[in-house]
């Protein structure tokens, strides 16, 4: 990876309304992630789907004013843009009501988007487009190309079978889990081990990747990166909602790694602070100026 140009990444997955008690506001893990990358100064591509309504039309008109390259989302006239019902609890934390079957289940590759992630540096997928065998089949092709391949694992039931994560693990340079989803994968692929640490290891040894990371929510997060440990036990903020949060620290972490400076401690010191500032605010997208991060991250020094 050629640290001294603009990262070239490309997202593939969901795009959709998260819909709130009193608001709507667009969202989708892969889409987030993009977001985020973008305003950290990578060139950005987004391949998905919505449906030719008007809540499509909205989703490809805002991500086009923030910057994302958007040729590669297709509308379907079938299926209608995606909708997550989000419920949040007394701490923030989220859980979701995801429609199927949304356009986003129904991805199909047009020449733009073979041409993106034939050309990109980086490619950031996840696993709930893969309910669906559409998306699925289409995601399958783009993983035969030669980019560096970020695998962001979302569990959410019942939208996905263990034999597609374990494929969707195979194929990845980089795997971005949660404490809870490192630990129920690994049981099921019978880990004799009760660590985190040593699940991360078990995984590496047992997959392609490179890479792993593990987020802790507000206990930060742990990074393997060329055979170290590197790890964040987080940054003290108030909660406002968790929805997106994980989402800019893999977007953060990987722009780090990839694009700047490559120093695995700063890097996930830097996307931990990004994740904690996306948790105090409302909202998976919310505006982060370079400075409000390093005054994080310098407090939490």
């Amino acid at each position: 990876m050629n640290n001294n140009k603009k990262l070239k990444a490309v997202s593939y997955g969901e795009v959709l309304w998260d819909i709130f008690e009193n608001e709507k506001k667009i969202g989708g893990a892969p889409l987030n992630v993009a977001l985020r990358m973008k305003t950290l100064g990578c060139d950005v591509a987004m391949i998905s789907c919505v449906g030719n309504d008007a809540d499509g039309i909205a989703i490809i008109d805002h991500v086009k004013k923030l910057g994302l390259e958007t040729n590669a989302i297709i509308k379907s006239e079938e299926f209608p843009t995606g909708i997550v019902q989000v419920s949040l609890d007394d701490k923030g934390s989220a859980s979701y009501e995801i429609n199927y079957p949304s356009a986003w289940d129904k991805i199909v590759l047009n020449t733009t988007a073979r041409k993106l992630v034939a050309e990109a540096d980086v490619l950031i997928y996840g696993s709930l487009v893969c309910r669906d065998s559409v998306s699925r089949l289409a995601l399958e092709e783009l993983l035969n190309n030669n980019v560096y391949k970020v695998f962001d694992v979302n569990l959410r039931k019942p939208h996905y079978s263990y034999e597609i994560i374990e494929r969707l693990m195979q194929s990845a340079n980089f795997i971005k889990f949660n404490d809870e989803e490192l630990l129920e994968i690994t049981t099921v692929m019978d880990s004799p081990y009760t660590s985190l640490e040593e699940n991360m290891e078990f995984i590496a040894q047992k997959t392609n990747s490179t890479a792993l990371c593990v987020t802790k929510g507000k206990h930060g997060a742990l990074l393997l990166w060329e055979g170290k440990l590197y790890r964040n036990d987080g940054y003290p903020i108030k909660v406002a909602d968790t929805v997106g949060a994980g989402d800019s620290f893999l977007g953060a972490l990987i722009t780090s790694l990839l694009a700047n400076n490559n120093n695995p401690q700063r890097a996930i010191d830097f996307a931990c602070a990004v994740g904690a500032l996306v948790a105090a605010s409302v909202g998976a997208n919310p505006e982060i100026s370079e400075t409000k991060i390093e005054e994080l991250m310098l407090k939490g020094a």
